[in-house]
């Protein structure tokens, strides 16, 4: 019964979708096609940008990790997200007053065009990468849910993001997105209190932690210290997310752009807590994690059939809606930073839609061989905080920082992630630091810095150019 009303939830969701997105308005320029042209109001963009940070991280592995690790768990997506949140809403301003619509042009603008396409290459591989963490996801999901096997759940999910977004671009990814925020604020509410009422509320929860001798587990302080490589990790990563800097971009105005930040911050807490409270009360209802993992088990477990499949769809809505965000912004930077300026506007609003349909394709053979949601996530991440935050943020804040600075800070940083990658995957090299530790983080981000400070002290100053970008940031 359940999965009968789930699929039947998933084909009326889709329907919807198509139908609301193939009904907008047509898209006639690469800036309508990645930026709506820069009319929708900062409430839809923020929406958006919530939809682009819950996903399958926050649907699925923060419940499960709350499951043993208690209120601690919320340091692992939590955390982060509200950390960079709180830097966006620092520097909204300054991205929408530069005027660039991508970072590849700001890049080109700050540096020179070799430093802008070395930042591209970066952002397109944390793109398509992080869109293949959330068809990990959904096939996970759907594969629990719907007992098909993981490929073909993988292949069905992704199909579905991969249409709507072809439709209808950016618009169409906002328009999406609303839908599918408010399903998944319902879900994950239903989902909450299900939870909560089956385990007899919080006192119940941290009578059952004391007696399973879980210290810490009430304790939102906890989680700190294991979580901490990843708040550096993804709060560093996620503060210069392409896809974050698309929606502020595309706000109408400097002020809409802080706006929409702002009330993101604010709706993120509630979000990040229901699903980690979700999770703590499975230990009161399950001896272990189940298969599919907490929310799935509460869902097919503790709820009616239409109410589980309401929750379904919410749920696939929530990984959806992040995989389109990453696959709309891959394709931005293939099509606009990478390979598009010499097109006319016809042929770029093409290459624009077969650009994600390449990005897709590529995060899917990523998705069918590694099955690891926080494994792609980390590699992903990690590319983009060593190789780019440095020269993208100071950019914003140093004069002095010229081209030659950025160049080498990024392939320095580049040249730190792939040594570890190979430590990684069991070639003997040398190393003083964890794998996969904040120390380790915290180095490649200080060496980066290290060469991008020294290099650009010893070559020649781009004072004109630095001074141009700088006050146009600061609305000067």
């Amino acid at each position: 019964m359940l999965k009968a009303a789930s699929l039947t939830g998933l084909l009326i969701y889709f329907a919807v979708l198509l139908a609301a997105v193939t009904k907008e308005k047509k898209n006639h320029t690469v800036e309508d096609y990645f930026f709506a042209g820069r009319t929708l109001p900062f409430w839809a963009l923020s929406i958006t940008f919530i939809a682009s940070w819950w996903g399958a991280g926050s649907a699925i592995s923060t419940a499960d990790l709350a499951f043993t690790d208690g209120l601690g768990a919320f340091w692992y997506y939590g955390v982060p997200v509200l950390l960079s949140t709180f830097l966006m809403i620092l520097g909204a301003k300054g991205i929408r007053r530069v005027g660039y619509l991508t970072q590849g042009e700001m890049m080109k603008a700050r540096y020179s065009p070799l430093a802008a396409k070395l930042l591209s290459v970066m952002i397109l591989v944390f793109m398509t990468m992080n869109a293949a963490s959330q068809m990990v996801g959904i096939g996970s999901f759907f594969g629990t849910y719907l007992g098909m096997n993981y490929e073909l759940a993988v292949t069905v999910g992704t199909g579905i993001v991969l249409i709507y977004s072809m439709f209808g671009g950016f618009r169409g990814v906002v328009l999406t997105d609303i839908i599918q925020f408010v399903l998944l604020a319902i879900s994950a509410f239903i989902v909450f209190v299900a939870a909560t009422v089956n385990s007899g509320g919080i006192e119940n929860i941290a009578l059952a932690a004391e007696e399973a001798g879980r210290t810490g587990y009430m304790s939102f302080s906890y989680g700190a210290q294991k979580y901490m490589v990843y708040v550096i990790t993804f709060g560093g990563a996620w503060v210069i997310q392409a896809n974050v800097w698309q929606r502020i971009s595309a706000s109408r105005n400097d002020k809409d752009a802080r706006k929409m930040t702002v009330m993101s911050f604010f709706a993120y807490i509630p979000l990040y807590l229901m699903v980690v409270f979700t999770g703590m009360a499975g230990i009161t209802l399950f001896d272990e994690i189940p298969k599919g993992g907490i929310v799935t088990a509460v869902v097919t477990k503790y709820m009616n059939p239409f109410l589980g499949a309401l929750v379904f769809v919410g749920i696939s809505a929530a990984i959806m809606s992040t995989m389109d965000s990453l696959i709309n912004t891959g394709a931005m930077t293939l099509s606009i930073d990478l390979f598009g300026k010499e097109k006319r506007e016809e042929e770029k609003l093409k290459f624009s839609r077969l650009s994600t349909l390449l990005v897709t394709a590529v995060a899917l053979v990523i998705s069918l061989r590694i099955r690891s949601i926080l494994d792609i996530s980390w590699m992903a991440s990690d590319i983009i905080t060593t190789g780019v935050l440095v020269p993208l943020v100071m950019g914003f804040l140093w004069k002095r920082g010229n081209s030659k600075g950025a160049v080498s800070s990024m392939a320095a940083g580049l040249i730190y992630c792939f040594y570890n990658l190979f430590i990684g995957f069991g070639v003997k090299l040398p190393s003083f630091w964890e794998q996969q530790s904040a120390l380790q983080v915290v180095l490649g981000v200080i060496l980066s810095l290290a060469v991008y400070v020294s290099v650009s002290l010893l070559t020649p100053a781009e004072k004109e150019k630095a001074e141009d970008f700088i006050k146009k940031a600061r609305g000067k």
